[in-house]
């Protein structure tokens, strides 16, 4: 007669099931959302503090008179620069106008280097030919392509776009070369076996399968975007193309304003961090939880 007793052995085997079906189905061991003290004490205070140590140590400094007012502005200093911006009503303008141009910028790139990134990394003799080539330009600093350009596009728009594009397409190419190269061959044989083929493959195996190293590269080209446009804007400077954050620090360079240019440098680094924790962050979390990477206890 069969014994209805269970075994230490089965009960393990029973939890480890219950748990790969758990993976399976999004759930891993999340158990509803974090509580409000514990997402305060785990996501807001400790960049508070970091915060608020180098504000300490920057007024310190001040205090301690290492250099010239003129050379080192207090914080307070920096802080009227904002109100002031905020007062004429020009600080979101100056914002804006770049952050459109680094998004446009970027959904460009990802529209450029999405399709030749996977044929790179599906065609060997192209990959042979070019990409090397990407890796050479992905590591060539995007103030390079300034100079040339201006003497291709002229004092416009067009010459931000094309610096941008240069330095943000290597990034996504390489990163969804990186995520197909990382594909286990039998998720490939079985899209095949199931008539997976063509652009049918690329939308439903290729796509899927390397989306955490396509995210990266993605993530990668936005950091490349933001930094060639700044570097654009610092000396493509015309009225007819509106005043950006690049533009706005070199004409406080120009004015000898060290608040204003660390002012800028302070937006431009905000504008970066907002754009990393509201887009890339929550996308990069959601993938992992759907993989079964992403862990956290209630």
């Amino acid at each position: 007669m069969a014994s209805s007793e269970t075994t230490p052995a089965s009960s393990d085997l029973a939890g480890l099931e219950a748990g790969l079906d758990a993976l399976d189905s999004g759930q891993a061991t999340e158990q509803g959302p974090f509580p409000l003290g514990r997402l305060l004490l785990t996501r807001v205070l400790p960049p508070l503090v970091a915060i608020a140590l180098v504000l300490t140590v920057w007024q310190a400094v001040y205090w301690a008179d290492v250099q010239p007012d003129y050379l080192l502005p207090s914080p307070g200093d920096v802080w009227d620069e904002f109100n002031e911006m905020w007062r004429q009503g020009t600080l979101f303008d100056y914002v804006w106008t770049s952050v459109s141009r680094g998004v446009l910028g970027f959904l460009i790139a990802v529209a450029v280097g999405t399709p030749l990134g996977l044929v790179v990394a599906r065609v060997r003799l192209v990959r042979a030919a070019i990409g090397p080539i990407l890796t050479g330009l992905q590591s060539l600093p995007s103030v390079a392509w300034v100079p040339a350009a201006i003497i291709w596009f002229g004092l416009t728009n067009g010459t931000i776009y094309a610096v941008v594009l240069l330095g943000a397409v290597p990034s996504i190419a390489n990163g969804i070369v990186a995520g197909v190269d990382q594909i286990p061959p039998l998720y490939l044989r079985a899209g095949r076996m199931l008539g997976a083929r063509g652009l049918t493959s690329v939308r439903h195996v290729l796509l899927p399968a390397a989306l955490p190293g396509y995210l990266a590269g993605l993530k990668q080209g936005w950091a490349f975007s933001w930094r060639s446009l700044m570097a654009a804007e610092l000396i493509v400077s015309s009225p007819e193309l509106g005043t950006g954050l690049g533009q706005l620090m070199d004409t406080y360079r120009t004015m000898q304003n060290q608040s204003g240019v660390l002012a800028t440098i302070i937006l431009i680094l905000v504008v970066g961090v907002a754009i990393d924790l509201l887009v890339f962050s929550p996308l990069e979390r959601r993938v992992l939880r759907n993989r079964g990477l992403l862990v956290r206890a209630s």
